[in-house]
């Protein structure tokens, strides 16, 4: 199955971390929580960019603390969600696109992502784009799952996922004229924090 109708599914039957109980929202906290919030060195100057924004529990966090945040993500049900869930936050800009191709008509001080790096499978373009749409002296923040499986097993469906590692983004990151700057590992993930 591929990773939009993944996502749309799971907006069909309720799945929405945003609105998840607190326990759910403690145990999703262990890829990211106040340690990946911390490594964004967020003001409220900075333009960020959020891929894979999913439903906004992130983005929701951010947007008080910076001057815009821009989401993307591919699955439409999920913006729309989004949308419902942040909408009393005016300084965000939802895109329902691929990463990949979309035009960006910006660059941003601030680049992140949680577990969304799995879900390509083209690394190299991946960090390159990022490179190209981040400022001089601008920030990238990666929170990538531990696990190495290569497919995700939610019951009913399975999705093809290609895991990382923090030497592989590392190795991806020099080739792009990006310098990692810390690596800090949490319950769940590695967190790397790369510069430009």
């Amino acid at each position: 199955m591929d990773v939009k109708t993944h996502y749309d599914l799971l907006i069909k039957e309720n799945n929405d971390p945003f609105r998840d109980p607190p326990a759910l929202r403690k145990y999703m906290e262990s890829w990211d929580g106040q340690v990946f919030l911390d490594l964004l060195e967020l003001n409220p100057s900075k333009k960020v960019l959020e891929i894979g924004v999913g439903t906004g529990r992130i983005a929701e966090k951010i947007a008080g603390c910076c001057r815009h945040l821009t989401g993307i993500d591919i699955s439409p049900k999920t913006v729309e969600r989004a949308r419902e869930n942040l909408r009393l936050c005016p300084n965000i800009t939802l895109i329902c696109d691929d990463f990949i191709s979309h035009p960006f008509r910006e660059t941003f001080d601030i680049i992140y992502s949680t577990l969304t790096m799995m879900h390509f499978q083209d690394k190299p373009l991946v960090i390159d784009k990022i490179s190209a749409l981040l400022n001089d002296s601008g920030l990238v923040c990666l929170s990538i799952d531990k696990n190495q499986s290569e497919w995700i097993d939610f019951g009913n469906r399975r999705i093809r996922v290609y895991p990382d590692t923090p030497e592989k983004i590392a190795a991806l990151a020099e080739q792009a004229s990006l310098k990692v700057k810390k690596v800090v590992e949490i319950e769940n993930a590695h967190i790397v924090v790369l510069v430009k």
